[in-house]
Order: structure tokens, then sequence, then C-alpha cells
């Protein structure tokens, strides 16, 4: 009996580390959405961007239209700004967000202004007035990877600074 009952602890925590494992490796929750933006907006001094589901549930209805992985904006239904990424194969949130972030390097803050690359989608990530954010990831049908964001307000306003 007592060997039963330490083979069956065994069993039941090497489960366990499987199940740990898989969940850390997880690139698909609020959360990871949060740790890509949050920081950036920190870096310049940007209060943290909160999860929406309402703007969640928007992400997630384009995105499931986007499984052509074709790199198209939505409209935002007129009252969200957006960030759109997409590759050919597995992306994982943290890589699509790192892309928009990644834009700082263009992005002049004198001049308001993108320098010598794209920074437009960086501006929204850091827009100091969206507070909310949505986003949502689909597989594609050619096995591709489409991840959306959307951002409430939105941002990216002709002539104002993001921060």
């Amino acid at each position: 009996m007592g060997l039963c009952i330490k083979v069956w602890f065994c069993v039941l925590s090497v489960l366990g580390l499987a199940i740990m494992s898989d969940l850390a490796n997880a690139q698909d929750s609020q959360t990871d959405y949060l740790n890509g933006h949050n920081p950036a907006r920190s870096n310049v001094g940007v209060k943290n961007i909160v999860w929406n589901d309402t703007v969640a549930a928007f992400a997630q209805n384009y995105a499931n239209k986007r499984k052509d992985c074709q790199l198209v904006h939505s409209d935002g239904g007129g009252i969200y700004g957006e960030n759109i990424a997409m590759s050919t194969g597995d992306m994982s949130v943290a890589e699509a967000v790192k892309l928009w972030v990644d834009e700082k390097s263009f992005y002049d803050y004198t001049s308001n202004s993108c320098i010598g690359g794209e920074c437009l989608h960086y501006t929204q990530v850091v827009w100091r007035k969206s507070v909310y954010l949505g986003c949502a990831k689909v597989r594609c049908n050619n096995g591709g990877t489409f991840v959306t964001c959307n951002y409430s307000p939105p941002g990216n306003y002709i002539g104002e600074r993001p921060y």
C-alpha cells in the first residue's frame, strides 16, 4: 500500500509539473498583452493600460474575419485605435507587441514625427489617453498568425503628442 501511494504521488507530481509548464509557456493571456504594453508606457511616464472585455470582444470578432492573414485594418468600429501584426508561422503575443514597441527608435518626440521608419504602432501603444486594451490572436488558414489589439479611446491624432 505504501509503494502504491508513493507511485501515485509521483504520477500526480509529474502531471502537475507538466500542466504548470504548459501554463507558463502560454502566450495568449491578457497578462501577456498587458506585459508587452505597460513597460513601454511606464518608460515614458504613461499610466498602465488595462484590459477591457468589450474592446477584446471587438478585437476577437475582427481577428476571426482575418483568418486569411491579410494585413488589413478594421475600421475600429469608429471608436477604437488599432495595431495589427501577422506572420507566416506561429507568432507569440510577446513577439507581436514587441514589433510595435520596437518602432520607438523611429519616433522623434521633438518633432512629434516618425523619422526613418514606421512609428505609429509605437505611438498607439504609449498613447496617454488610451486607457483600455483588448486583443486577439488567430491561426490563419495558411498556418500563419494574425494578432490585433484595439485601444480605447483611440490615439494617433495629428498634432497631438502621444505622451
